[in-house]
């Protein structure tokens, strides 16, 4: 299995070569800088020792020239940076959002859609933020490192042994602290996950917190996550609070012996000031890497977290998937399921051996009690899921041999929830089909009985409907979603018929609409409605997964079973 280091390398790799020059230029920086402190060096002893007017002017010349160098190196770096970590930060969402738009339903009815949020923002900006500053920050400190010993060595290689003595113990020390640094940088991602799902839930479903007087409930738990977040937060933080410090303290120990060992050659005249100053400021800044390879450690912890979260996404498989050999079709409508079974979950099945047929342009009403296998069985069709056994057949094809983008474009779905985006309703009615010139639009939204009542905005089409369609009434929304079908022109439709809860007028007029769109179509109902029972060429009676009978209206009515029994308590009004 390939590590998550190197997939994540895989993904910087269109980048390498920016990052390879911003951290030339970082090195560079690093260069200039062990450059000043050499210039340092000469300058001490020009004016402590020699009092050399002459040379003080030069160096500081040489200085300046230094200094306007180091500016324009990390002015480069900084855009080169700021580049490429915008552009893999895009890159990922983008293509961590196309591989969530194409996994099957099973996918988010696992999930929760606030995880899926944070990983899609919160764990990508850790990536950003840190695998793009890692490396490049790293090969800073390798030439600050390296260079550093080469200068100290060649100044004092006793004087060096002393700052080298420290390395084993920050080695031990980000050893000793790494593992729980992984561990609780893990730990605040899934918490801050958590909140986020908290905050989706609470603002998407705003309504029935407000109904059932549920303000104080939610704030109450939404306010147990946020501390659950931030009590592992600040175990992290403590963790943190010691790992840098204690780092630090060793460079200073190190720091500290090179003073006392240099002052004391200092002291005997066997090292000059200048020298002292200059080996001092070296090891301080050989001291830097160590601290920031220990910070660098640390970051490295959390992006591998982060990644791997982020990986788990990208490693997700749609269940849905068409056979080798998938093929374009262009369908007639003729349905057939060949013992079809199904589970959502194992051992426990929802259809069992369902078979049947329906001819092109016909109607097929889905009756049955609550929880019968309904909504799974037009799932089913519409390739929301794949059936567990047995196989359905469109027009003579298996639907698994048909390319999945181009059969999505020939089957409609009028749920019974409306699903609208918060944009305008012109927007809207276009997402069936978005090249529809005015024409088409207008004929879509007439057939829909839509027309009137959207002229009746001061905006028109172009009125914002809001988030899920708040602007608008459910029997508004239904119109839309109507015309969004009717434009779309498929030809299999799936209608999740809901009307009853909607008054009269309301009611007619999209049912009127619906007739409309059924017309020449091969139509799925679930059926609420009696009138469209009765109409159905073909009723198909669902218990327990299992179609217990079939037929039409009145040859139902006469075997007097499950269906006669339905039927006759929905005309008593009792909702099953």
């Amino acid at each position: 299995m390939v590590s998550t280091g190197k997939r994540l390398y895989a993904h910087l790799r269109p980048y390498l070569k920016y990052m390879a020059l911003a951290a030339i230029f970082l090195m560079a920086v690093s260069v200039v800088n062990l450059a000043i402190l050499w210039v340092i060096r000469h300058l001490v002893n020009a004016v402590m020792v020699d009092r050399n007017a002459t040379a003080l002017a030069s160096q500081m010349g040489i200085l300046l020239i230094l200094f306007m160098a180091m500016g324009l190196l990390t002015v480069g770096h900084s855009l080169l940076m700021a580049y490429v970590s915008q552009r893999v930060v895009t890159d990922f969402r983008i293509r961590l959002f196309e591989h969530l738009e194409g996994l099957s339903l099973d996918f988010f009815a696992k999930r929760r859609t606030g995880e899926v949020l944070s990983r899609l923002s919160n764990d990508v900006g850790v990536i950003q933020n840190v695998a793009t500053t890692v490396p490049v920050d790293l090969a800073k400190q390798s030439v600050t490192l390296l260079g550093g010993l080469a200068i100290l060595l060649y100044m004092n290689w006793k004087l060096c042994l002393l700052v080298l003595g420290v390395v084993p113990f920050v080695v031990l020390t980000a050893k000793v602290f790494g593992r729980r640094l992984k561990r609780l940088s893990t730990q605040v991602q899934d918490e801050i996950a958590d909140t986020s799902t908290i905050l989706e839930e609470v603002i998407s479903g705003i309504r029935i917190v407000k109904s059932f007087a549920r303000e104080r409930y939610e704030a109450s738990r939404f306010a147990r996550q946020v501390r659950r977040a931030a009590e592992v937060a600040l175990e992290k933080a403590k963790v943190m609070a010691f790992f840098i410090p204690v780092v630090t303290v060793l460079t200073l120990a190190g720091a500290a012996g090179v003073l006392w060992y240099g002052g004391q050659q200092v002291i005997r005249g066997t090292m000059s000031p200048g020298d002292l100053v200059a080996f001092v400021l070296y090891g301080g800044i050989l001291m830097g890497p160590f601290s920031a390879f220990a910070r660098l450690f640390s970051q490295m912890k959390e992006v591998q977290g982060a990644t791997e979260r982020v990986f788990e996404i990208l490693d997700a498989h749609s269940q849905v998937a068409q056979l080798p050999g998938a093929e374009p079709m262009l369908i007639i409508g003729h349905v057939a399921f060949h013992d079809v079974s199904f589970q959502y979950d194992i051992g426990m099945p929802v259809l069992k051996h369902v078979s049947f047929q329906v001819k092109p342009g016909q109607t097929v009403a889905l009756v049955g009690p609550s929880g019968a296998g309904k909504t799974t069985l037009v799932n089913l069709l519409h390739r929301f899921y794949d059936p567990t056994e047995g196989w359905i057949e469109i027009d003579g094809r298996d639907i698994r041999k048909i390319q999945i983008e181009g059969f999505y474009r020939q089957i409609g779905l009028v749920p019974q929830e409306t699903i609208l985006f918060g944009g305008t309703i012109r927007e809207n009615i276009l997402y069936g089909k978005l090249d529809a010139t005015q024409d088409e639009l207008i004929s879509a939204v007439r057939s829909a009985n839509a027309h009137d009542f959207i002229m009746s905005f001061p905006r028109g089409y172009d009125m914002i409907v809001g988030e899920k369609g708040i602007n608008l009434s459910g029997g508004q929304r239904q119109r839309i979603a109507i015309a969004r079908a009717i434009l779309k022109d498929p030809k299999i439709l799936i209608l999740d018929e809901a009307t009853s809860s909607l008054d009269n007028e309301s009611e007619r007029l999209i049912q009127d609409a619906l007739e409309r769109l059924m017309k020449g179509r091969t139509t799925f109902v679930i059926a609420h409605r009696l009138t469209t029972i009765q109409n159905a060429d073909l009723i198909l009676v669902l218990d327990k997964g299992q179609i217990v009978e079939q037929g039409t209206h009145a040859e139902l009515l006469d075997r007097k079973g499950l269906y006669h029994y339905l039927h006759t308590i929905k005309l008593a009004g009792i909702e099953v």
